[in-house]
């Protein structure tokens, strides 16, 4: 990352958001709710003390300590000078206090205004909870593979489209599995120097999981994209790339907000493969904008 994406994404600020975005729903209930009290309000929480923290979400010292901990911290005192950094974030207008909430009756004014500062907010604590050195290593091992199958279901099936459509655009080997019965038989065919890529937010989707567990078992590289790091997905993940999601509402499921961050990282990789097959991913490229202006010209006509 450049030293401006670092400040904006990498402080100790936007970090932590991430990472309680991140690791709230894999925490115990009484974690939970140290991790919700200090997301949202870090300002209160920054003048407590550990025992006071304790105190306001009905846990123990030990549970803040431990869930200070869970969040990259040493301990609480280290925790408390990072909420103070995001409360002075917040009152200079970098991170608005903004309620996303919709009601069924907000005007499409707010609707609009919600859900950008949503989708802003979950590129953010992706961007700021990625494992570039993970991502690198999942880029270097798409841009040497012979052949590179992706699994996902629903929403995470388009995305796993998406990527498939742009290594195909630069010359690469690519398919996109949806039927986990295809997903598996083919993922059974993948061997040494083949890339396996699961997409599943929830990262305990069965029909993702199976198809990745016998790519890995044949020995593909194989790389998960999930918003759960400790997830099943992940024990067959030799790379790990994890997503961050606003949180679900009645109106906006976790699907749709889990697709941004999704895309997101989707759009690293593709970027940086790209970049490392230059001098054969530009003229394949201009060969697919040609065929699809071609086409164009000749539908038009």
């Amino acid at each position: 990352m450049t030293q401006d994406v670092k400040e904006i994404f990498g402080s100790p600020g936007g970090s932590l958001a991430a990472k309680v975005r991140t690791l709230a729903p894999s925490m115990t209930r009484s974690m939970q709710r140290v991790a919700e009290a200090v997301a949202n309000d870090p300002a209160g929480c920054a003048a407590l003390t550990v025992t006071g923290l304790a105190e306001l979400t009905g846990t123990s010292e030990a549970t803040v300590v431990r869930t200070a901990r869970l969040l990259g911290y040493p301990g609480y005192r280290d925790l408390r000078l990072a909420l103070a950094g995001l409360a002075a974030q917040q009152q200079s207008g970098r991170a608005p206090s903004i309620t996303t909430d919709i009601a069924v009756d907000d005007p499409i004014a707010d609707v609009v205004a919600k859900l950008a500062y949503e989708e802003q907010q979950t590129l953010a604590d992706t961007a700021a909870g990625l494992d570039t050195v993970q991502l690198g290593s999942a880029v270097a091992a798409l841009a040497a593979a012979r052949r590179t199958d992706v699994y996902g279901i629903g929403a995470s099936g388009l995305v796993a489209q998406d990527l498939t459509q742009k290594l195909l655009r630069i010359g690469l080997i690519a398919h996109a599995h949806s039927d986990p019965h295809l997903a598996v038989t083919n993922a059974v065919q993948l061997r040494s120097g083949d890339v396996a890529i699961a997409i599943t937010h929830s990262g305990s989707t069965g029909d993702v999981i199976e198809p990745l567990r016998a790519a890995f078992e044949h020995g593909a590289t194989t790389v998960a994209i999930t918003g759960r790091p400790d997830s099943p997905v992940t024990q067959y993940a030799d790379l790990v790339l994890t997503t961050s999601t606003s949180r679900e509402t009645e109106l906006r499921p976790a699907a749709m907000s889990s697709r941004t961050s999704q895309l997101l990282v989707v759009d690293c990789l593709f970027v940086g493969v790209a970049q490392r097959t230059y001098e054969t991913a530009a003229p394949a490229l201009a060969a697919s904008y040609e065929a699809l202006a071609h086409r164009h010209r000749s539908t038009s006509r």
